[in-house]
């Protein structure tokens, strides 16, 4: 059995307001690399509940939020289609995101 370890360092200022985030991976050329923002889901199978934590910087723009929303829900909708076989679902959430996108104007017309 093979074991993988991802690491995320958050710094944070006097406020707890993430700085730098910064992760890295054992199993990839990735270390100590930085990001704007971070959306992490874990399924808590004892309470049968999503456990979410969201962080971004105050670097993060308005614009760039939108996109990695965006992208992120479809992301969302990939792992559906391909968790669940449910096509016609993953298909309903691509379609809202893209209106979405469009509304936000992350996807032009």
């Amino acid at each position: 059995m093979a074991e993988s370890q991802i690491n995320i360092r958050v710094s944070t200022n006097e406020n707890k307001v993430p700085t730098v985030i910064q992760w890295s991976a054992d199993d990839s050329d990735v270390n100590d690399r930085t990001a704007k923002a971070m959306a992490l889901a874990l399924w808590d199978e004892k309470d049968g509940n999503a456990v979410h934590m969201d962080l971004w910087t105050k670097e993060m723009s308005v614009e760039e939020m939108q996109h990695f929303v965006c992208q992120t829900m479809m992301t969302l909708a990939n792992t559906l289609e391909k968790a669940t076989n449910d096509k016609a679902h993953a298909l309903a959430m691509r379609s809202f995101t893209e209106e979405l996108a469009k509304r936000l104007g992350v996807l032009k017309d």
